[in-house]
């Protein structure tokens, strides 16, 4: 199996087709083609069905291909370092982060880091928690920012942020004058939510239970951009995740307290099998000052109550983490 033969793979799954393929490659669509009969033939199995010009992959070329984009992703990463290396310069500071992270938070702790730290590269990709989780695990980024939980064994997680949902109502929706929105203000609104089944969203649809408020309707996504987005567009009220929506305002959305306190919690993690260095140390450090910047209540938990958290959070349907008045500390 030989990097050509990858590269070519992998470039027919994002064109569609071997023509486009080769022209991203910079090669003739014969040797495209050569490539991956030539993988195929190695693997014993198709990798595309042809009709045509164009190509369909098969199931197991879906299942192949996220390893070879990873693969190549790291080949690609060998040869920046080795360059790098040759001018003496500092190692990347690779991050792996869920999209809210990613977007309302990442970005601030690098302008931070960049003032004390000067980054000449950095690497940062968004994607689901498990997978940041798996990033860290397998050594392919030195620092995981991720909602909870994240007892995972193989990571350190050095520090917990807390944080409080939020609402999102359109900048003309009579709610918007309001200091904060009650969860019965929901009732017969459509409401705009998170899709991950184990983080917050069962945590918000239990508030609406124990309120006795039902929505009209359901929106579901896996981004809070997306959820700030449909919330432009006039397609429901909000409630997520308060990092994207704090760090990253969208013009025409307004943003509002709830009245009760429905508990946001992150952290940063690195792999516990390789020390972290100074650099990544300060990475961390400006993540946890980002925060307190862009979350007017946020509160940094030692990592070391990480499992108390977590008992809290959902064993006990009034802790401390979520009660019916307003918080303060």
């Amino acid at each position: 199996m030989e990097i050509r033969q990858l590269e070519a793979f992998a470039a027919v799954m994002s064109a569609g087709s071997v023509t486009a393929a080769g022209r991203l490659l910079g090669r003739s669509q014969p040797a495209v083609t050569r490539s991956i009969q030539e993988l195929e033939a190695e693997i014993g199995y198709p990798l595309f069905q042809r009709f045509g010009p164009r190509v369909a992959p098969t199931r197991e070329a879906s299942q192949l291909y996220q390893d070879v984009e990873r693969t190549l992703a790291s080949l690609r990463q060998v040869k920046a370092r080795a360059e790098q290396i040759a001018r003496q310069a500092p190692p990347p500071v690779t991050l792996a982060a869920t999209s809210a992270l990613a977007v309302g938070l990442v970005p601030r702790a690098l302008a931070l880091l960049d003032r004390s730290h000067p980054l000449e590269s950095v690497h940062l990709r968004s994607a689901a928690p498990e997978q940041v989780v798996d990033a860290v695990l397998n050594g392919t980024v030195d620092i995981g920012v991720s909602s909870l939980p994240l007892e995972h064994r193989g990571v350190l997680v050095h520090w917990i942020g807390e944080s409080a949902c939020v609402a999102a109502v359109h900048a003309d929706d009579p709610l918007a004058q309001a200091p904060r929105i009650a969860l019965s203000d929901f009732a017969n609104r459509r409401l705009v939510t998170m899709q991950n089944p184990y983080r917050l969203r069962p945590r918000l649809d239990s508030a609406f239970a124990q309120a006795g408020v039902r929505t009209a309707g359901v929106i579901e996504t896996n981004s809070s951009l997306n959820a700030l987005g449909a919330v432009r567009a006039g397609l429901g009220l909000a409630v997520l995740e308060p990092v994207t929506a704090l760090g990253l305002p969208v013009e025409g959305v307004v943003i509002r307290p709830l009245d009760m306190r429905i508990a946001f919690l992150f952290g940063a993690i690195t792999p516990e099998f390789r020390p972290p260095s100074a650099a990544t140390l300060a990475a961390v450090q400006a993540l946890a000052q980002a925060a307190a910047e862009v979350l007017p209540d946020f509160i940094l938990h030692d990592a070391s109550q990480h499992s108390a958290i977590l008992q809290a959070l959902y064993d006990a349907p009034d802790d401390i983490l979520n009660p019916t008045e307003e918080h303060t500390t």
